[in-house]
C-alpha cells in the first residue's frame, strides 16, 4: 500500500483506532464511525457505521489514508475504497502482542507520525504478571441466543495475561453460541459480563447465573486496543477481584 510522505487527512473506521489517532495527531482525524465513541468530544465528519460506511462520504474527504480492521470491516468496502484510488490500511488484532507491534507500525508507516509515547506507557502496563492462583472463566456478550467468547480473541488474550483463562478459548468458533445451560454446568470461577456489545448490567445478566461469582466490566477494556490500555490492566482487575 503506497502513502503519501505527508499524511494530513485520516479516516478512521475503528473505533479503537479513531481513539489512538485522536490521542496522537488529532489535527489530522477529518473522518470516523457512528461508533466511534472516544474522545468523548471528538467532532469530525462522521460515516456511518463499521459493517455501513458510506463510501461516498469518505471519498468526499479526500483522506491521505482510511483505517481499518479485519474483523470489524468488510472486506468488499475495503476493496471499494482502495478502487477508488484511496490508501487502506488494515489492521488485525487478536492478542495483546499483536496490538503493540500493529499500532506501531500503523503510525510509523500509515501515519507518519512515529511511535507514540502513549504506546510505550500501555505496554510497560501489562508487563506486570497475573496476580494469585489463576481463575477459569466465561465471557457472555450477547443473549437471546446466548453468545460467548471462543477462540483466537483480543479479548481472551487480555483475561489470560491477568490470570483468567476462558474455558471457550479451544472452541472451533470464535464467538459460538452456547445453551445457557451449558455455561452454567461448566461452573467456571468467574461469568465476566461487559457492558458492549451486549449491555448487561446488574439487573440484567447476574441473575442467570445463581452460585456463581459475576464481575461486571466495560467492555471497551476487554476489547479497545489504543489508549485505553494504559489503564486497563489496573481498572480490570479491581473489577474482576
Amino acid at each position: 500500500m503506497r502513502v503519501p510522505d505527508t499524511v494530513r487527512r485520516i479516516v478512521s473506521l475503528v473505533p479503537s483506532l479513531t481513539e489512538s489517532v485522536a490521542a496522537t495527531v488529532p489535527e489530522a482525524l477529518v473522518g470516523a464511525t457512528d461508533w466511534c465513541s472516544h474522545p468523548e468530544d471528538l467532532d469530525v465528519t462522521r460515516v456511518r457505521g463499521t459493517k455501513n460506511p458510506d463510501l461516498d462520504a469518505i471519498r468526499r474527504l479526500r483522506p491521505d489514508v482510511v483505517l481499518a480492521n479485519a474483523e470489524e470491516n468488510r472486506a468488499p468496502d475495503i476493496e471499494a475504497l482502495r478502487a477508488s484510488g484511496l490508501a487502506v490500511w488494515v489492521t488485525k488484532i487478536e492478542t495483546l502482542a499483536e496490538a503493540f507491534a500493529s499500532l506501531e507500525r500503523m503510525f510509523t508507516h500509515a501515519c507518519g507520525t512515529g511511535r507514540p509515547g502513549w504506546l510505550d506507557a500501555a505496554e510497560e502496563a501489562w508487563r506486570e504478571p497475573g496476580r494469585g492462583p489463576r481463575r477459569t472463566a466465561i465471557v457472555p456478550i450477547w443473549r437471546r441466543p446466548w453468545m460467548v467468547v471462543g477462540r483466537d480473541t483480543f479479548t481472551g488474550d487480555v483475561l489470560r495475561h491477568l490470570g483468567v483463562d476462558n474455558l471457550y478459548a479451544g472452541h472451533a468458533e470464535r464467538y459460538p453460541k452456547i445453551p445457557l445451560a451449558e455455561l452454567v454446568e461448566r461452573r467456571p470461577d468467574l461469568v465476566v459480563l461487559p457492558d458492549e456489545p451486549y449491555a448487561f448490567s446488574e439487573t440484567d445478566g447476574p441473575e442467570c447465573f445463581p452460585g456463581l461469582d459475576c464481575a461486571l466490566v466495560s467492555g471497551r477494556l476487554l476489547t479497545w486496543y489504543g489508549p485505553s490500555l494504559v489503564t486497563a490492566p489496573g481498572l480490570l482487575r479491581r473489577a474482576l477481584g
